[in-house]
């Protein structure tokens, strides 16, 4: 039973050395190679450019896509009865609640009708703005494929 515990030991003090060895020389590495830029300038990506810190260039990327899926939302808000998701389909059912005498049904349906519609102003405001990042970005000179 005793020679189980040395060995433990002896592996617990094995593995403690190898990591304050190991510890000990990264410490010593980093300390001995100074530091070749000063921290006050900016980050530069491979291609030697500075980095936006707060993501514009990735922003401007985005813009496409975003302005697809405003344009998909605003068209499936405004389609036909048909179409899920829709004003008019949307309307049609509060319409049968209120057909049908389901009070409770066509108060819930009426509440989401309310909020559907307040979503085509917001995202008319949302392409707008849209509109005006994408010139900020052309004259940044940040590539946003897709000028509307």
């Amino acid at each position: 039973m005793t020679t189980i515990r040395l060995r433990n030991a002896a592996a617990v003090a094995l593995t403690l050395a190898a990591v304050l060895g190991a510890t000990g020389t990264a410490a010593a590495d980093t300390g001995s190679t100074p530091s070749s830029t000063p921290s006050s300038t900016p980050s530069t990506s491979a291609t030697g450019t500075a980095k936006t810190a707060d993501g514009a260039r990735r922003l401007c990327r985005r813009v496409p896509n975003i302005d697809a899926r405003i344009d998909r939302a605003l068209a499936r808000l405004s389609g036909p009865a048909s179409e899920r998701g829709s004003i008019a389909r949307l309307q049609r059912r509060v319409d049968n609640a209120k057909a049908r005498n389901e009070t409770a049904v066509e108060t819930f349906l009426n509440d989401r009708l309310t909020f559907r519609k307040s979503l085509v102003p917001m995202l008319n405001q949302r392409s707008t703005d849209l509109d005006s990042v994408r010139s900020w970005c052309d004259a940044q000179g940040y590539r946003s494929a897709g000028t509307k």
